[in-house]
């Protein structure tokens, strides 16, 4: 059992080293980031900006196009919240 767990651990480990990278590389390039949360409703989603901002946001496809609508902006305590939930600081 011990195993499982360790492969487990090891697995998450390496999962938040690329989520981290991409969101680093994202924020070099001076482009948003994407974080899913099974905690938002359906066809919603927090995009972070590399000045920090975190939007709540809509998602919606119409046809090939893809349209966000914005919905909410957190406060700089709340956006620090999400960041510490999703393991990104």
């Amino acid at each position: 059992m011990s195993n499982a767990i360790s492969d487990t651990n090891i697995q998450k480990e390496r999962h938040l080293i690329t989520v981290r990278a991409l969101r680093s590389r994202n924020f070099r390039k001076k482009l948003p980031f994407l974080i899913l949360s099974e905690k938002l409703p359906e066809g919603q989603v927090y995009r972070e900006f590399p000045d920090g901002r975190i939007e709540v946001q809509q998602v919606s496809y119409a046809g090939a196009r893809f349209e966000a609508k914005v919905i909410d902006v957190l406060t700089p305590s709340d956006a620090d919240q999400i960041r510490k939930e999703h393991e990104l600081l």
